[in-house]
């Protein structure tokens, strides 16, 4: 729609996403602008990496939109460098709130462009409350789940109203708030750190960790492309941490993984690297 209202021209590489098309077209059309999930991204600095296509003409990109899931920090750091992607903002939404509820800017500071998902559109409340009592918001900076109101919110699901009376939910105003099931965090600023979903996660041995936060962890290991962390079952501890890997160009073992996260984040956190996985760019 931005495309049409501004009178830009939109390319379509090809029906479906094709990382070595995409960044043909960046060139050849002189793109300004660049849209994708993380995976499609990574897909396509992977490329640049292994000389598949040239290093240079992207030097008309500057802006676009990531969106689809988190995208981790360091992430965004190489897209700025490598791609020239100095503007690229960052959308937080989900289909039930029409989608973008919370938003990057160009204005906003460089760290916070990168470390948040940014503040709120106009019209839109948000709130985070304490996972196990909706009814309690926590302070600012505290961590937990995220509830959105306001226009944008669906009226519910079709044909499910059970589902909708457990992610619609009324405040003692009768306000409704849909409740995202995603763990967040807001500063004084209203800028919002999505930190993780509250199912994923972890809890071993009672203690909280999150999947997000040793993600990026891993990510910013110079021989890791690509990283999914999740819990599994465990007799001992309730669930330990699975790192799934995506290795880079140079060699990295599994023990030089766990000692990363060790030396980065704790000494206490071990878990299960399966290393030289496949993700599907979806």
């Amino acid at each position: 729609m931005a495309t049409a209202t501004h009178g830009s021209a939109i390319v379509f590489p090809k029906e479906a996403f094709d990382p070595l098309a995409t960044l043909e077209a960046v060139r050849e059309h002189k793109a300004t602008a660049l849209y994708g999930v993380p995976t499609m991204f990574v897909a396509e600095l992977d490329l640049l990496a292994h000389g598949a296509v040239p290093r240079d003409g992207y030097q008309y990109l500057r802006t676009g939109i990531a969106a689809g899931s988190s995208i981790p920090s360091e992430l965004m750091r190489k897209l700025h460098k490598q791609l020239n992607l100095t503007e690229l903002t960052i959308c937080y939404g989900m289909t039930e709130t029409s989608p973008v509820s919370i938003m990057t800017t160009t204005d906003d500071p460089m760290d916070k462009r990168i470390d948040s998902v940014g503040r709120l559109m106009p019209h839109v409340q948000a709130k985070v409350v304490n996972p196990s009592d909706w009814s309690q918001t926590l302070a600012i900076g505290q961590r937990g789940e995220l509830a959105v109101s306001g226009y944008l919110v669906m009226k519910g699901y079709w044909g499910d109203p059970k589902r909708t009376q457990e992610s619609l939910v009324p405040d003692e105003n009768g306000v409704l708030w849909m409740h995202t099931g995603d763990e967040a965090s807001m500063d004084e600023l209203g800028y919002v750190k999505i930190t993780g979903r509250i199912k994923d996660l972890i809890i071993k041995g009672g203690e909280n960790i999150h999947p997000l936060e040793v993600e990026n962890c891993l990510f910013a290991h110079p021989n890791v492309k690509e990283v999914s962390v999740v819990g599994l079952p465990d007799e001992r501890y309730g669930e330990v941490v699975a790192a799934f890997v995506v290795g880079g160009d140079g060699e990295v073992s599994a023990e030089e993984v766990r000692g990363w996260v060790r030396e980065k984040l704790s000494h206490h956190l071990g878990m299960f690297v399966k290393y030289d996985c496949e993700f599907l760019a979806n």
